[in-house]
């Protein structure tokens, strides 16, 4: 079911000196726009796109527009992206999809150009393997910044960083271990990504935090993601929330929401 909006974050102008400063004031605290696009198989998106959208506006001043669709297929067109000028309404997307079997290089490109363009992305778990197993271009590994073929078993991941300087690990801790997971295998880091944290199922260590500079947005990924167990840990929902604030340049170096990112009281 299609959802919109569910937790908006409130909306605080500030005093300054004068009306330059006012002004610029009043503009920072205008929440981010995001597109979060959701749905296929093997997940449970109903209950994810809650937890993700009330959790990141609960970190960040966020609003998201949910569009779920494409029930629980592996192949699926959201109508919108075809439409002129869908992303002007919008500071960044969300992606939490599992459409492995889409292959419309024409509609995958026309999405991977829109971004490359300059508009900044999130690429949670299936997103990976979304858009690119069937399809006859590398234009979606490209904006994601990393190949996944497959994936290990259903077991827990233990998180380690290799970057805990960025702003996007700040506060992350040394190590982290999700409730349950499934790490993806990453066959190619593209040169374009740089790779923040690994995962370690207990048989495979892999990336699987990274950032990516695609054309002239920002991208950031995650693998982690399946199970809701996993996603709802407070972990993983500030991670993302900082990711989304590392896309879209409103995260300072200290892993912190620039002001009027803040989340609303």
């Amino acid at each position: 079911m299609a959802a919109c909006a569910l937790v908006f974050a409130q909306v605080v102008g500030h005093a300054g000196d004068g009306a330059g400063q006012a002004e610029e004031a009043v503009k920072a605290d205008v929440p981010l726009n995001v597109l979060m696009l959701t749905g296929g198989c093997c997940h449970d998106y109903d209950t994810q796109k809650v937890i993700l959208s009330n959790g990141i506006s609960e970190r960040a001043n966020v609003e998201f527009k949910i569009v779920r669709e494409g029930g629980e297929g592996h192949s699926h067109q959201f109508e919108m992206l075809s439409e002129d000028g869908w992303e002007k309404e919008f500071d960044a997307v969300l992606y939490n999809i599992c459409f492995a079997r889409e292959d419309d290089v024409e509609y995958i490109e026309r999405i991977t150009d829109t971004h490359k363009a300059g508009l900044p992305a999130v690429a949670i778990h299936c997103t990976l393997h979304s858009h690119h197993w069937r399809a006859d271009t590398d234009s979606w590994v490209r904006f994601i910044g990393v190949t996944s073929p497959n994936h290990g078993p259903h077991k827990p991941i233990t998180m380690t960083p290799v970057l805990p300087e960025h702003p996007v690990m700040k506060g992350f801790p040394e190590s982290w271990t999700t409730p349950k997971g499934e790490l993806y295998n990453i066959d190619k880091v593209w040169p374009t990504a740089t790779v923040l944290a690994y995962g370690d199922n207990g048989d495979r260590n892999q990336p699987c935090v990274w950032v990516n500079q695609f054309g002239e947005t920002r991208v950031f990924g995650t693998s982690v993601g399946h199970h809701n167990e996993t996603m709802a840990e407070p972990v993983y929902l500030d991670l993302v929330t900082r990711g989304l604030l590392w896309a879209t340049e409103k995260l300072t170096d200290d892993g912190k929401p620039v002001a009027g990112m803040e989340p609303g009281e």
